[in-house]
């Protein structure tokens, strides 16, 4: 069976030579290609991919929050993370967006192609080890520091929109995003900073932000 791939990275030429690559394996077969986040959720949903191959950093997003977009829309879609950078934060991020795998640029071509059949056959690139030390760590930062340094630019924002009271249909229509996708977001950051409930994070958020409050309202 063929395995259908997605590529999405915002350089031309690492698209070309990446599908050069896969293609020629005949057991892997690229459907389509993007070059930005706008792009990739307008083409992937109609590609029939199997496996989107989604670079972390691009123009007008990034591709870990892709990744949690394409899989709440997809949930049979299999992403893999390429990127150029060593990045425990973004590792532990696609671990959260549902992410097969993480893979460097720099790896060999035959690599690649393994790890796009594996990510395709339903197999998880991610070490279980090294996630879960990676996983302790992050929790011990979180416990001594921010309790929100571990949340994505996008998840802060649906966090600071709980605070204001918002509901997610309000957080959805304000991020122009689906309200199933908000619901995810709101999941996940719930599970990063250790609470049960939505009403946690409001009261939370609402701490957060007091210290910035006007000394005459307080």
């Amino acid at each position: 069976m063929v395995a259908r791939v997605f590529l999405v990275d915002d350089h031309e030429v690492v698209r070309v030579g990446v599908r050069e690559l896969l293609n020629s394996d005949d057991s892997l077969q690229v459907v389509g290609e993007a070059g930005s986040v706008a792009e990739a959720l307008a083409r992937v949903p109609g590609s029939g991919a199997d496996v989107a191959v989604l670079d972390v950093r691009l123009p007008d997003g990034n591709g870990i929050e892709l990744c949690r977009e394409l899989r709440s829309q997809l949930p049979e879609l299999k992403c893999l993370m390429l990127t150029s950078f060593t990045d425990d934060e973004a590792l532990f991020d696609a671990i959260m967006a549902g992410a097969s795998g993480f893979v460097l640029k720099r790896i060999l071509g035959n690599d690649l192609q393994n790890a796009v059949r594996k990510v395709a056959a339903g197999e998880s690139l991610l070490d279980a080890r090294s996630t879960a030390a990676l996983l302790g760590r992050i929790r011990r930062e979180r416990e001594q520091g921010d309790p929100v340094r571990t949340l994505t630019e996008q998840e802060r924002t649906v966090f600071d929109h709980i605070g204001e009271g918002l509901t997610n249909r309000q957080i959805a229509e304000k991020m122009f995003l689906a309200e199933k996708t908000v619901k995810n977001y709101v999941s996940h950051l719930l599970a990063k900073l250790g609470l049960e409930r939505r009403t946690q994070a409001a009261v939370l958020a609402t701490k957060l932000r007091k210290p910035s409050a006007p000394s005459d309202e307080e």
